[in-house]
């Protein structure tokens, strides 16, 4: 899959931007971050939920690794080059509700 489907796909999505974040690119809906782009865009990070996260590594081990930040979990690196693409859509899916909801879900606190 090419960085340039996964752009198409994310900012389809409902009030997504694409912003710097760093050295990086990020795709940001309402402010928070749920997908990075790293240089030299090969890779993306999809920050999902731990359970959506295990799954994925168990149906996609050939693609997907933990991303690591601070000594914690935070989500999933995924090589484009062998990932399958409605693999990769419902991961970026995933991350974007996840993002929605961690929005709305500190609104009401």
């Amino acid at each position: 899959m090419k960085i340039d489907a996964v752009r198409k796909y994310a900012m389809a999505l409902e009030a997504v931007t694409e912003e710097p974040h760093h050295q990086s690119s990020s795709f940001r809906v309402r402010g928070r971050i749920f997908v990075t782009v790293p240089p030299p865009e090969e890779v993306i990070h999809v920050f999902v939920g731990e359970e959506d996260r295990e799954v994925a590594l168990v149906l996609h081990p050939d693609f997907l690794e933990k991303l690591h930040w601070g000594g914690k979990v935070v989500g999933l690196r995924v090589a484009l080059a062998q990932a399958r693409v409605a693999a990769v859509e419902s991961l970026v899916s995933k991350a974007y509700e996840h993002a929605v909801h961690k929005g709305v879900s500190r609104k009401r606190r």
